[in-house]
């Protein structure tokens, strides 16, 4: 099975998930559903349902995630030596060349993308329209509306 790549920081934010999932929401959802329970008649109780649905929601959250972390290859880019290269894990600054707008996305895993915190996966074109280049590269990026250029401004690795 291939390992999926994933970020120390994103690999830690799942497993704060996680324990919260565990250890805080399903002692809550079971005492829910056992308030409910106490209530009588199962069939008309929609306090008992919904405590259910939300217990079948979240033990398959767990199981989702308990998944994603076996099968996930943390990198540390910390402790990476990429010479300055854009790589997986990497916050690179960038350019837009013909409206000089500057930008800063974080390249991740796939599980960890999120537009609007600027984090891209390593798996979308723009990523990999920069992985390999350096400061000062320019990167031509396909979209719809047709090639757009950055110049690499700056690569971090935090």
């Amino acid at each position: 099975m291939n390992k999926t790549p994933l970020t120390k920081k994103g690999a830690q934010s799942l497993k704060d998930e996680l324990e919260e999932l565990k250890n805080v929401k399903r002692p809550r959802v079971s005492e829910a559903i056992a308030d409910a329970r106490a209530h009588g008649d199962l069939k008309e109780n929609a306090e008992y349902h919904a405590a259910r649905e939300e217990q079948g929601l979240m033990e398959a959250r767990i199981r989702d995630i308990e998944s994603k972390l076996g099968n996930a290859q943390v990198i540390d880019v910390s402790t990476m030596n990429a010479n300055g290269k854009v790589i997986f894990g990497c916050t690179v600054e960038l350019e837009n060349i013909e409206t000089e707008e500057l930008i800063t996305y974080t390249i991740v895993g796939e599980d960890e993308a999120d537009i609007k915190n600027n984090l891209i996966s390593y798996a979308s074109p723009f990523a990999k329209a920069l992985i390999g280049k350096k400061e000062g590269d320019v990167a031509e990026v396909k979209a719809p509306g047709g090639i757009t250029e950055f110049e690499i401004i700056d690569v971090r690795y935090e």
